[in-house]
């Protein structure tokens, strides 16, 4: 695909990445644009997380967004899901104390990331990951706490965070993993 370049006449290639951002200028709508065949659940996050000073969750409320999550983890588990690469890596993002992988469940979503940091017009590659092997392999590899961010541009509403916990990554890798001793990690 080429562009002319400025009006040269002179063709100029041009990223894939940067049509798709020009279809995909706004996020999803109604549902993520990833959906998982058969019982299990759109990959969309659980919803916002209330964060003012308001009452409690009930016990019910707080079981009932763990069994989401839960169904949200398993779906992305068994997703391929795209991983741009970066200087022979993993784009990855420090925040927190944490090192999270950014993954994208299509080419909109990256297309989308991209256009937020205005980099639309470069060339952008990636790989095609199972969801699963990013938690099991890519997070303990990371030798820091490590989890992965799901559609990272998509705004609280449909980007998910997988943290380095107990039952999202491998227990050796889980920042809440008590190492013998009574220590935690």
């Amino acid at each position: 695909m080429t562009d002319a370049g400025g009006g040269t006449g002179v063709p100029v290639r041009r990223s894939r990445l940067a049509e798709y951002a020009e279809m995909a200028g706004q996020p999803p709508k109604e549902s993520h644009p990833l959906e998982v065949s058969g019982s299990a659940p759109a990959l969309a996050g659980p919803g916002p997380v209330e964060t003012g000073r308001g009452a409690e969750p009930s016990d019910a409320e707080v079981a009932s967004r763990r069994r989401e999550f839960t169904a949200l983890l398993a779906a992305f588990r068994d997703t391929a899901v795209l991983v741009p690469l970066r200087s022979g890596g993993w784009l990855t993002a420090d925040f927190g104390g944490v090192r999270w992988i950014l993954a994208f469940s299509d080419t909109s979503a990256l297309a989308r990331y991209a256009s937020a940091r205005d980099e639309a017009h470069q060339e952008w590659t990636y790989r095609t990951v199972l969801g699963a092997r990013l938690l099991d392999v890519a997070v303990p590899a990371a030798g820091v706490p490590c989890g992965v961010a799901l559609d990272a541009a998509d705004g609280v509403e449909h980007a998910v965070l997988f943290p380095p916990v107990a039952g999202v990554v491998p227990d050796a890798f889980a920042v809440d993993h008590v190492r013998r001793g009574g220590a935690p990690r």
